[in-house]
């Protein structure tokens, strides 16, 4: 089997990705503290060509050279904006018609492989920090909560892998051209 060149990929450029449909997901990235984890985000944003991202609190913004460095040039092609609070960025979210869903291990959450994504839907999907995951007063706000199983004997994912894991559920129901 012979691996495909680059130049064979047919990828759009970065005009033709910021005029191209998206997907009609935003992440919110609740006060997420490795920038190495941001930039993936980025990266896998940039792969499913959602709407945007939120980053909230002490979630470091473009430009930053670590956020650079993994995100491979997606913070030119994905939209962010910064909220200094989760909350007004939620608050925001809902008064634009956005579910807003929680990615965390919650006594009410719906596991990921029972949620049923609603291609009709704008979602925002918070995922929190990597030690405290999504705040309990963000938690309050959301509409919804899904969880990822797990089998292991950790109790987590790394927040990039959740971010890919989720939207690649998503982007099975959000389908777009290639």
């Amino acid at each position: 089997m012979e691996k495909i060149k680059n130049e064979e990929l047919n990828r759009l450029t970065l005009e033709g990705f910021k005029n191209s449909e998206k997907i009609p997901v935003v992440i919110v990235l609740d006060n997420v503290r490795s920038q190495h984890n941001i930039g993936s985000v980025f990266r896998t944003a940039d792969a499913f060509r959602i709407m945007k991202i939120h980053l909230c609190g002490i979630t470091a913004t473009p430009p930053s050279r670590d956020i650079t460095k993994s995100a491979l040039g997606a913070t030119e092609s994905v939209d962010w904006e910064y909220f200094e609070n989760t909350l007004d960025s939620v608050e925001n979210l809902k008064k634009a018609g956005y579910a807003v869903i929680a990615v965390e291990q919650a006594k009410e959450s719906i596991f990921l492989d029972s949620f049923i994504f609603d291609s009709n839907e704008k979602i925002a999907l918070v995922f929190g920090n990597e030690v405290e995951g999504v705040k309990q007063e963000v938690m309050n706000k959301v509409d919804k909560c899904i969880e990822i199983p797990q089998f292991g004997t950790k109790h987590s994912f790394n927040i990039s892998v959740s971010v890919a894991i989720v939207l690649w559920e998503a982007a099975k129901v959000y389908k777009l051209d290639k």
